[in-house]
């Protein structure tokens, strides 16, 4: 196996975002490219991620590998990386070896962790409402919610899409679909903003968002640029 990586930002900020909610990861590396499905301990978020082989400069792979990775050390190797940095990995046994490419040529050696935990695929869901707006417009609200409450309600109808939060103080912005895309039915539901406010900072990898979710079901978030793809799920909050 041998990966590289002319410009790993990309895939440096997807690690950093992921590695909040998720720590110990298989890393699935096929022909077609780089994949990962998690749960977070609580088993209450999901998270999903691909960078398709055309995104390497290099992808050389054999055979499906499975990479048992410890997100925080290799968040660190990553740190390294500087504009310009060529980033390549190559398995050796039980070792991911890492090396970092400008002036200087750095080698790291990780070791492979055994994970055990089952594969998981995503699942299929169908929703009632389907939001697209852009990312950084979601996050300002969601930070807005965070301020008053630990819990934000969704609300789609035909013609506006609404988040807000309620405790002693609220917080509340209403979209309507002049400013956003909605496809939807009616749906509203509750979430943990502890779990979005991780979700959210996909916004450095695309500009846009999609929100999907019925009432009293999983909420979805997804990111996608090109052919990259981060993608969240969360359980509703119920009273």
């Amino acid at each position: 196996m041998k990966l590289v990586l002319q410009n790993p930002k990309i895939f440096t900020d997807i690690v950093t975002i992921i590695s909040e909610l998720v720590v110990e990861v298989r890393l699935k590396v096929k022909p077609e490219g780089l994949s990962l499905t998690a749960f977070d301990p609580a088993t209450v978020a999901m998270v999903h991620f691909k960078l398709p082989a055309s995104l390497f400069s290099t992808f050389e792979v054999e055979k499906e590998e499975v990479l048992g990775v410890n997100l925080n050390n290799l968040k660190a190797v990553l740190r390294r990386c500087r504009p310009g940095t060529t980033l390549s990995f190559a398995r050796e046994d039980n070792v991911l070896k890492i090396t970092l490419q400008d002036k200087l040529r750095r080698d790291f050696g990780l070791a492979l962790i055994e994970i055990n935990s089952e594969d998981k695929e995503v699942p299929q869901w169908e929703f009632d409402s389907v939001i697209k707006m852009n990312s950084e417009m979601f996050s300002e609200v969601i930070e807005d919610c965070s301020i008053v409450s630990d819990v934000c309600t969704l609300i789609a109808e035909p013609d506006r899409f609404i988040v807000e939060a309620k405790g002693l103080n609220s917080a509340r912005t209403e979209f309507t679909s002049d400013e956003v895309e909605i496809h939807s039915g009616s749906s509203m539901a509750r979430y943990s903003l502890e779990y979005i406010n991780k979700f959210i900072k996909g916004s450095k990898i695309s500009p846009k968002v999609t929100i999907s979710f019925s009432s009293k079901a999983p909420l979805k978030v997804d990111f996608s640029t090109g052919e990259v793809l981060l993608s969240f799920a969360l359980a509703p909050r119920v009273e």
